[in-house]
């Protein structure tokens, strides 16, 4: 059984789905005023392996990831660069998705935006208005954080925890506010700013209010799993819990899930320290497979490190796998032994999706594969196995005249000719063929 630790609960827990065999997993994606960053990445990688696996085990995942596309840095860059929001919105999900699209992230079942769920929001707004949940203040509406029932309860905080961390600290909305920590759920318009008309005049959706709308409409009141980087888990995913539970009246989520951070040599990325390095910069110099296969092996609750380092290891170890994948079958294989391998497979897996210790157990498969125990039923199984982590590989058919090239070293090597033999191995070498002659043939493997 699928155990998950939840962010909630801080402690791990068996996966028990609303309806039988089927995932209803909601995970925030990106606002979209630029190219993601790295860490963005990871949380896109760590997410859809997780979908993956899920898929692996058999279960149908219907997975929702939203595009925030009105924003206070979307108003701005969109002004600054001299296009319209959506315009300028629509140019950077066009390269949202061309960026994980080189990363093997399987496209999200549906991928709302907010500009298409204005009227939800406004009438989501009202009923917690006429719930005595949210207020309305010159034009904007609040939501009352001490009328919420254990606020803040996801990062294990109470309200009062929460004031006496800030010190006496107020924001410059506070005069409109009946309390410190209540949150905007409708912000009034600004002049020349895009805004939509409601009950409480013209202006545009809080941040928190979208994902909890676009969640509801698409999957329910109740989800199975909500996802998104630890840095969501205070104030936007708490602000989520509140007003969805506050409307409904029934749990939000029954798991949630938040990867952790990634840096970059060993420091935090951040535009201050000139480290700031996006996805789309990386993907130019880095092929997305081997970015990939970084990004998705070690653990999601685990920080991860970028180095030029581990980028080539990823790259070696990828090729090691590519070129397990390619060798010819053999004759003889432990079925068995197989088996026990994807039941280690499944175990490091099902616990809380340790990729980590995953593809600790894929090294071990490759391993044994390589000491002549490769079949084409253990080839689509590996086949399978890899796919979790978004690997796939394309079956490589080498050219005529190299074929040629190998048959006529087979049969030098046959009547003892082993000088010729050495001249075409080393032919070939300088084609990027490598050989290696096994009990079962020879093998060949492409730099």
């Amino acid at each position: 059984m699928i155990k998950i630790y939840d962010s909630m609960t801080r402690s791990l827990r068996d996966f028990d789905p609303i309806q039988e065999n089927r995932v209803n997993m909601y995970v925030c994606g990106p606002t979209v005023y630029n190219y993601i960053h790295i860490g963005n990445a990871r949380s896109v990688v760590a997410f859809d392996t997780i979908r993956r696996y899920f898929e692996y085990r058999g279960y149908v995942v219907n997975y929702i990831s939203n595009f925030t596309d009105v924003d206070d840095k979307i108003i701005k860059g969109a002004r600054d660069a001299g296009m319209d929001t959506k315009a300028f919105s629509d140019k950077f999900i066009a390269a949202f998705l061309e960026d994980v699209r080189q990363l093997g992230v399987k496209p999200a079942t549906k991928n709302p935006r907010v500009i298409d769920y204005m009227t939800e929001i406004i009438d989501f707004i009202q009923v917690l208005i006429d719930k005595g949940f949210a207020y309305e203040s010159q034009g904007d509406v609040y939501f009352r954080v001490a009328k919420s029932d254990n606020y803040a309860k996801l990062a294990n905080k109470t309200l009062a925890d929460l004031e006496a961390g800030a010190s006496g600290r107020v924001d410059g909305e506070s005069d409109l506010k009946e309390h410190p920590f209540d949150f905007a759920l409708w912000k009034s318009a600004k002049p020349e700013e895009v805004s939509w008309d409601s009950p409480w005049g013209l202006g545009r959706p809080g941040w928190h209010i979208e994902c909890s709308v676009m969640a509801t409409e698409i999957l329910g009141d109740t989800i199975d799993i909500h996802g998104g980087g630890a840095d969501l888990e205070f104030p936007h995913h708490t602000n989520e819990i509140a007003q969805s539970e506050a409307k409904t009246g029934q749990t939000f989520a029954n798991y949630w899930m938040h990867n952790a951070m990634l840096n970059i040599n060993d420091e935090k990325m951040s535009k201050s320290l000139g480290n700031f390095v996006t996805a789309h910069e990386m993907l130019e110099k880095i092929e997305g497979q081997v970015l990939r296969f970084f990004l998705a092996t070690q653990h999601y609750r685990r920080p991860l490190n970028y180095t030029e380092k581990a980028i080539h290891d990823a790259q070696t170890n990828l090729k090691y796998l590519k070129n397990t994948y390619a060798q010819p079958f053999t004759k003889q294989v432990d079925e068995a032994k197989w088996q026990d391998l994807l039941a280690d497979f499944e175990k490091a897996m099902d616990d809380d999706f340790n990729t980590a210790n995953g593809i600790t157990v894929v090294f071990d498969m490759a391993k044994w594969m390589n000491s002549g125990n490769y079949n084409e039923q253990i080839k689509a199984d590996f086949a399978k196995v890899l796919s979790v982590f978004g690997i796939v590989f394309e079956e490589e058919v080498l050219d005529t005249d190299i074929e040629k090239l190998i048959e006529e070293r087979q049969v030098a090597r046959a009547n003892r000719d082993f000088a010729t033999a050495d001249r075409i191995r080393d032919e070939l070498a300088a084609q990027g063929i490598k050989l290696l002659d096994t009990k079962d043939g020879v093998r060949w493997t492409r730099d």
